[in-house]
């Protein structure tokens, strides 16, 4: 017997423990997605998972392992569609790719996105957007030091145009999710000619144009 709890079916009685892990994370991902970390209850995951509390504890040991369990998830999803992204392609292919594939994930995963863009708890072990910024920023760098390289570059400055792009499309991302248009695609053309005419005219040694 099941019900629903907006997109989330909810099934009623035993289950195995796997299936049962994954129902919890499932459910509690909405809720964290709404009312925020300091906001959720342990109560209100079980009431709306039709479980007791001893269940939850039993699987995550309280609300911060059932929270660091879904940010690692979230993190490690999307870090995954970013580095698949670049694994191949021009380099303006590879910044078309990651933009899109960023900007389809904040589409298709709202509410993994939302407790992502959250404050992490002062107890979490990993941060939220943060930790997710300098993961994807990481894996974009080893690309971005290859492609220097290749170019005639200094390497040493890959991990400052990494952390640009990922930030751009970040925070671009959290825009988005407010005003819901133009087109994920429509946005990503946008962000792509932004980032790609800045690192296609960048200058072998850049240089301040202000005096300090």
């Amino acid at each position: 017997m099941a019900y629903y709890y907006g997109d989330i079916m909810v099934k009623k009685g035993r289950l195995p423990a796997s299936e049962r892990r994954a129902q919890l994370i499932e459910v509690a991902r909405g809720v964290f997605a709404k009312h925020g970390y300091e906001g959720t209850s342990v109560e209100e995951i079980a009431k709306r998972a039709k479980v007791s509390k001893p269940i939850i504890y039993g699987h995550f040991g309280g609300k911060e392992g059932l929270y660091a369990v879904i940010v690692d998830r979230e993190m490690d999803y999307v870090v995954r569609r970013i580095v698949e992204a670049i694994s191949s392609g021009s380099p303006r292919e590879r910044v078309e790719h990651a933009s899109l594939a960023f900007l389809n994930y904040v589409k298709g995963h709202p509410d993994g996105f939302a407790v992502l863009s959250q404050d992490s708890p002062l107890t979490s072990s990993r941060g939220t957007m943060s930790s997710l910024l300098n993961d994807m920023a990481e894996r974009v760098g080893s690309v971005f030091v290859s492609t220097l390289k290749e170019a005639g570059y200094d390497p040493k400055a890959a991990p400052i145009y990494a952390h640009a792009l990922v930030g751009m499309v970040t925070f671009v991302g959290k825009w988005w999710t407010e005003a819901r248009k133009p087109s994920v695609e429509e946005v990503a053309k946008h962000i792509s000619a932004l980032a790609w005419m800045g690192l296609r005219h960048l200058p072998r040694r850049p240089a301040l144009k202000i005096t300090i």
